[in-house]
């Protein structure tokens, strides 16, 4: 199927039906729609770190050509095109995260820096995070750094 064009092999094992735009052409899904089907594949567990959890909260525009996740499985890195998916190992408390909002929130504190958040920055994220399950962020503090608890104290209740 890949040597008649119906399929295209995007990684070991990941495959993608390409669609076909009538004016850019062939449209590949996502790095992140990619990382999250060798996830599947893989029976892993993943969390985006970075520049890529800043990008997807809307605190940097720039989009990472490097994309790190944090993985329960083997680390590894893929490349795609130009972009690379980079798997690396770490511990489960730092997958143990389960909102989908505030785990990117506390991924992108983590990169930004307990000294170099902005206030800008600091209001964007607490923002963002009033549109999280509150039970899921309850939670999601719990297992977070100290600083970044103190830094979104009351977000619950705002």
């Amino acid at each position: 199927m890949v040597k008649a064009g119906k399929i295209d092999r995007v990684a070991t094992g990941i495959y993608v039906r390409p669609v076909i735009d009538d004016i850019i052409g062939k449209v590949m899904p996502d790095i992140e729609e990619i990382a999250i089907a060798i996830a599947k594949r893989d029976r892993a567990r993943i969390l985006p770190t970075g520049s890529f959890a800043m990008y997807k909260l809307g605190l940097t525009t720039q989009v990472p050509l490097n994309v790190v996740y944090y993985t329960d499985t083997s680390a590894r890195k893929i490349q795609i095109g130009k972009q690379t998916i980079n798997f690396k190992k770490s511990s489960s408390k730092n997958l143990a995260f389960v909102g989908g909002l505030s785990k990117l929130a506390i991924q992108a504190m983590r990169t930004i820096g307990k000294d170099q958040i902005t206030d800008n920055e600091l209001r964007q994220i607490k923002n963002i995070l009033k549109k999280e399950n509150p039970k899921y962020l309850q939670h999601d503090l719990q297992i977070a750094p100290v600083w970044i608890r103190e830094l979104l104290k009351g977000t619950i209740n705002d």
